[in-house]
């Protein structure tokens, strides 16, 4: 026996070819990286500070801190 469709039924197809999902463009991501390394760079500078000063995180480091942070040119 043969089955025709009928106008009732859904149909499949894919209208978009795209894959799935949501992919960053090219800027985005390059963006992204310059930010995260940023990030990891004031990581580092934070715990060089605090090996110097005992590895503690007192009012005073963490004035330091700010201070070279809000100094920064790069912010």
């Amino acid at each position: 026996m043969a089955h025709a469709r009928s106008a009732d039924e859904p149909r499949k197809f894919v209208a978009n070819t795209r894959r799935p999902g949501n992919r960053r463009g090219f800027f985005r991501r390059a963006f992204d990286s310059m930010v995260e390394a940023r990030r990891r760079s004031t990581e580092r500078q934070i715990a060089d500070l605090l090996r110097g000063r005992g590895e503690t995180l007192t009012d005073d480091a963490e004035r330091e801190i700010d201070r070279i942070l809000s100094a920064s040119e790069r912010f």
